[in-house]
């Protein structure tokens, strides 16, 4: 299968394209899930940025339509605490995109990576590939659902060595939903690149979809067995010769 020709910019997802399922949900999502409340209990009094989270959790939680989300009750702390902790377990049994939520778990895992408690997952293709777009002076960005901090200790993280310098941007949903064309139009011009020179690969159509709509070249990265429906997107299973 050869892959599609070389574009000035690559524009990578993370989840499924850089790295391994798995990891996001066997081993960051586990551990997140079971350090909050502590986390929380430590940080809440003394960091602004964590009471920044927790309010947008909050805010979150009451314009929430869905049924069953738990109620939010900030009556004094440790119903404030309880409260955080129960809508973020719930967010992650739903796979929620919440920027708040996400930018929580990147806090919770950049202590987790300072302590050495985690050590993250790149496939073998990705350092090649970064350190051989930096000898063609071609700019690697990133794109994902996960936080831009959590984005940074992925990358700074993994057993091939800090990656960070080989990488010029990230983006996550703040810049926009991934399904949507807009956010790979912010991109692209936040990128000084028109969009037929930015390439996007992802392991999700739909978002290739989205990219596709906004004038940007893409790429269906496929790491299992399976070829999921490409829908007339170049499909490559190495990150090699993008």
């Amino acid at each position: 299968m050869s892959a599609p020709s070389p574009t000035p910019v690559l524009l990578l997802d993370v989840e499924g394209t850089t790295t391994s399922v798995s990891f996001v949900y066997e081993v960051l999502f586990p551990f997140a899930r079971a350090r909050v409340e502590e986390f929380l209990r430590a940080a809440l009094p003394g960091d602004a940025a964590v009471r920044e989270d927790v309010a947008r959790l909050a805010a979150e939680r009451r314009v929430e339509q869905e049924a069953g989300a738990p109620a939010w009750r900030d009556g004094d702390p440790d119903q404030a605490l309880a409260s955080a902790v129960a809508y973020v377990g719930w967010l992650m049994d739903r796979d929620r995109k919440s920027a708040a939520l996400k930018s929580l778990q990147g806090r919770i895992w950049e202590r987790g990576y300072r302590e050495g408690a985690l050590v993250s997952h790149v496939y073998p293709d990705v350092r090649p590939t970064l350190e051989r777009c930096r000898r063609q002076r071609r700019p690697v960005a990133i794109f994902s659902s996960g936080s831009v901090l959590a984005q940074r200790l992925l990358f700074a993280h993994t057993p091939e060595g800090d990656l960070t310098p080989l990488i010029e941007a990230y983006f996550d949903t703040t810049t926009g939903p991934k399904r949507e064309a807009a956010s790979y139009r912010t991109i692209a011009e936040a990128l000084a690149d028109e969009p037929p020179s930015v390439r996007f690969v992802s392991d999700i159509t739909a978002e290739l979809d989205a990219a596709r709509e906004a004038g940007l070249l893409t790429a269906l990265c496929v790491r299992g067995a399976e070829v999921p429906p490409a829908n007339g997107h170049p499909v490559v299973t190495t990150l090699e010769g993008l």
